[in-house]
């Protein structure tokens, strides 16, 4: 599942992209991932409206459009979106990112215009594809005032990223929950949201902590080196556009870097880069977690 770097790729090129474009018509023929509304009454009431932007909650992406609604989208495993200018498709000469396979499970599009454009202008029509192998992604539209209310994001805990997540805050966080290993608080999305099983791994291991330590003895300064781990590891992911080690793709196609540079997710029976000590995995919370039993204590 996309995490927070992946999710804020993908809000820093949707605003790049699409920000100011206006929806022109909608297509799906997976009617159940849209809640609450018929597609054509979906359709009738996004058509005209304009993207005002985008942002994210944790791993939860919002568009907002234009008379106080907004879209909000949840990729769940393995969706992502694709923005394509209508003339892309016109006389291609070269393969591109959108031919690859993983690109081709295109379920619901919606198509835009340009703003400043003149109609009819073929540079000007984009399309906003939503591609989902396993069709187990949400789109909720409501009014934007709403949004924030709704039982899923309402219970959300404080963004990862946000000015919000200070050190105090994170101690204040695990103050609740001495009795846990550190390494299942990291993927609570009620108490932070964006990490998962990806940068949990990651993140503990930058701070040279077992994901088994049980959050009573661990000490100030460790606590203080988890904090500095989340903020170093997401930032770094976010910069190398994130991490594609399944189905996550940016808008243009293109997979995340992040994966070249993983030290211990998924690297189970591979050295350790610090001290080539074999990468051990276990199960913590009915996921894996990945360990260097010497770098982490």
């Amino acid at each position: 599942m996309p995490e927070l770097p992946e999710v804020q790729t993908i809000i820093s090129d949707l605003n790049r992209k699409i920000k100011g474009d206006t929806i022109t018509d909608f297509w799906s023929d997976w009617g159940k991932a849209i809640k609450g509304k018929s597609v054509e009454k979906f359709t009738k009431e996004i058509k005209g409206r304009k993207i005002l932007g985008a942002r994210r909650i944790g791993k939860n992406i919002f568009i907002d459009l234009s008379g106080g609604k907004t879209l909000y989208i949840h990729l769940k495993m393995t969706g992502h979106l694709l923005v394509k200018r209508v003339s892309h498709n016109v006389d291609r000469k070269s393969k591109d990112y959108f031919d690859d396979r993983v690109n081709q499970y295109i379920h619901h599009i919606w198509k835009l215009k340009s703003v400043n454009c003149r109609p009819l202008t073929a540079n000007c029509q984009k399309t906003l594809e939503f591609s989902d192998v396993r069709k187990f992604a949400k789109i909720v539209l409501d009014d934007t005032q709403k949004i924030a209310e709704l039982p899923e994001i309402k219970k959300l805990g404080v963004d990862a990223m946000s000015p919000q997540f200070t050190l105090n805050k994170f101690k204040e966080i695990l103050n609740r929950r001495k009795n846990k290993s550190i390494g299942l608080i990291l993927m609570e999305q009620e108490l932070i949201s964006g990490i998962g099983n990806i940068y949990r791994s990651e993140i503990l291991f930058e701070a040279g902590i077992a994901p088994t330590r049980i959050i009573k003895k661990l000490n100030s300064q460790e606590i203080k080196k988890i904090y500095q781990s989340i903020k170093k590891v997401l930032a770094k992911a976010i910069k190398l556009r994130g991490t594609s080690d399944s189905d996550y793709r940016d808008t243009a196609g293109a997979p995340g870097n992040f994966q070249k540079i993983l030290r211990v997710y998924r690297q189970a029976g591979k050295k350790c880069r610090k001290c080539d000590t074999i990468i051990k995995r276990s199960t913590l919370g009915q996921r894996n977690a990945f360990f260097c039993a010497k770098c982490q204590k």
